[in-house]
């Protein structure tokens, strides 16, 4: 049984009790999750490199999912869904509006959170009308700066895990400060709160592969971002060390419709560390 604060009538309210489904598409089994009410234009949660379906803040799901209809789910070779993980941003995003379009869907909101966040960039560009509002966090555009550094980090700072026995998003995703250590720790807490029906961990063939991509997407030449016309949410922790903040602000600038929020003391997961802070302005931004 479900509790009452976990669904209102038939609505589904809490993502850790929100079952996994999978529904067959482009020759892909994509694992998916939904909650919160089924109408207005919904919210597809694009996730960041190797994230599964447990891997999205239990905070920030629920807090979207309290006003809209909120999708989150596993890309190609990635979790519970089927087939092998593309090498390019680009591959990853046509998979994804495979799995949008398979829904039925035909306007969505998008929140990119990293490498979610150039996968979210590119649909918006290849398909820009199935994109109504787009709420880039934590990442940057092609080329940016810093981002084909992403692999030597991510093996650092995994190494370090394992030689201090912590999680590695306590480095890459948290500052080093008091304030930022116990963000890390709490964050890392809410991850556990599902304890039935979770999600298979990615593979090494797929973190490599996603690895390869985002290390593509820093090489690229800067794509033409004022062909993006819908409103962009664009936010980050100001010392992100993953996708340096610098990108997000170069975001903000080379978007026509953009705002930008910064969060003080905080690093690659700061909409984690300031979740209540960024639900707000995200429904907002999405309620206009």
């Amino acid at each position: 049984m479900q509790d009452s604060q976990e669904v209102r009538g038939d609505v589904m309210t809490s993502y850790q009790s929100a079952p996994t489904r999978t529904i067959a598409a482009g020759g892909v089994a994509f694992a998916y999750r939904e909650l919160g009410p089924r109408s207005g234009v919904p919210v597809v949660f694009l996730t960041h490199l190797a994230a599964v379906l447990d891997n999205w803040d239990p905070r920030v799901v629920d807090g979207i999912a309290a006003k809209r209809h909120v999708i989150t789910f596993d890309n190609r070779g990635v979790g519970a869904s089927s087939g092998s993980t593309p090498r390019t941003i680009h591959a990853m995003a046509k998979d994804a509006v495979t799995f949008i379009r398979a829904l039925g869907l035909q306007r969505v909101d998008l929140h990119g959170f990293s490498m979610g966040g150039m996968i979210a960039q590119v649909i918006a560009q290849t398909d820009p009308g199935l994109v109504r509002k787009l709420i880039l966090t934590g990442t940057g555009p092609a080329g940016g700066e810093g981002i084909k550094g992403v692999t030597r980090l991510s093996h650092l700072d995994t190494v370090r895990g394992l030689l201090t026995l912590q999680d590695p998003k306590q480095f890459l995703f948290f500052t080093r400060t008091a304030q930022g250590r116990r963000a890390g720790k709490d964050f890392l807490a809410r991850l556990k709160e599902r304890t039935q029906d979770r999600d298979a961990a990615i593979s090494l063939a797929s973190y490599g592969a996603q690895l390869k991509a985002i290390h593509r997407w820093g090489l690229e030449r800067p794509q033409d971002l004022s062909v993006i016309h819908q409103p962009v949410l664009v936010a980050n922790g100001e010392s992100d060390r993953m996708v340096p903040s610098q990108n997000s602000v170069d975001l903000a600038r080379r978007l026509p419709n953009s705002e930008l929020v910064l969060y003080p003391d905080a690093g690659h997961g700061g909409i984690f560390q300031f979740h209540r802070q960024f639900v707000e302005t995200a429904l907002e931004f999405l309620e206009r």
